[in-house]
């Protein structure tokens, strides 16, 4: 957005008027609108808008869960991308598994329809879309995908996907070659922060995983062709909990805040 400036230069003969034109500044401009699925309480560091803030700060925010459905449906409406972020488990009649519930942990029914609510809408609107633990889960499954209600039980690993200090719960990840997780972080490998006990099992339609852990469990997802379709990205780590440069959190952050300028004409 450019900004006018009237210059008034007065002399003997009179007045002369012009005009210039120069950029605004951050603040001047327009921020991006976000809205986040549900966001944590300031009190934490590590939320998921100052993990976005870290690389844009003329941003705006919109934690969509305090909203009734309707409403959060109405303010998604006007923003320019939606973060789906980590939290209980996606209650499993949503993938066809309501006999096993007693292998989960707690559910938020609430939040689930929210989010496939909002999924659906940012869809239909080519919003960029960008999935966090529960929120890569949750898009595996609104696309038909399902998951694993518990990775010790159900899936032969000797890994270690979560524990209770969930701030040193680390482990690698491996990034597949052609893939756009590949091109923005122009990584094959590293090391993540990545605490869930759940994980995709059968991948959702039309997407394609970028990224596994050591035991080829699913760490990350895209569209397998993304065409039309707007921005979509998802991973099983939390970025928000990494180093602000992490070659696997950063890139994540200014590829979304891209598309979602993007989404809006402000680039």
């Amino acid at each position: 957005m450019n900004k006018i400036t009237l210059i008034i230069l007065l002399s003997s003969l009179g007045f002369i008027l012009f005009f210039t034109e120069s950029c605004c500044t951050a603040q001047e401009q327009e921020p991006l609108k976000i809205a986040i699925s549900k966001d944590l309480p300031p009190k934490y560091i590590t939320t998921y808008s100052a993990w976005i803030n870290r690389h844009e700060s003329n941003v705006e925010f919109y934690n969509l869960y305090p909203m009734g459905l309707d409403s959060a449906m109405e303010v998604l409406k006007k923003c320019d991308g939606l973060l789906l972020t980590g939290g209980r488990d996606v209650f499993p009649a949503y993938y066809d598994n309501i006999d096993d519930t007693a292998r989960c942990g707690s559910f938020d029914t609430y939040r689930d329809s929210l989010e496939f609510a909002a999924i659906e809408e940012a869809l239909i609107l080519k919003m960029p879309i960008v999935g966090i633990c529960r929120g890569e889960q949750i898009l595996n499954v609104s696309q038909g995908g399902s998951l694993y209600i518990d990775i010790p039980t159900d899936f032969d690993t000797s890994r270690i996907h979560r524990q209770k200090d969930w701030r040193n719960c680390y482990h690698d990840v491996f990034i597949v070659n052609t893939t756009s997780m590949a091109t923005i972080s122009g990584v094959q490998y590293g090391k993540v922060n990545s605490n869930h006990h759940q994980g995709i099992e059968i991948l959702g339609k039309g997407l394609k995983i970028s990224a596994y852990s050591a035991d080829s469990l699913p760490e990350a997802i895209e569209w397998e062709n993304r065409g039309e379709k707007g921005f979509l990205m998802a991973v099983q780590w939390h970025p928000e909990r990494m180093d602000t440069l992490h070659l696997l959190s950063a890139p994540i952050a200014k590829e979304f805040l891209k598309e979602a300028m993007l989404f809006n004409g402000k680039e």
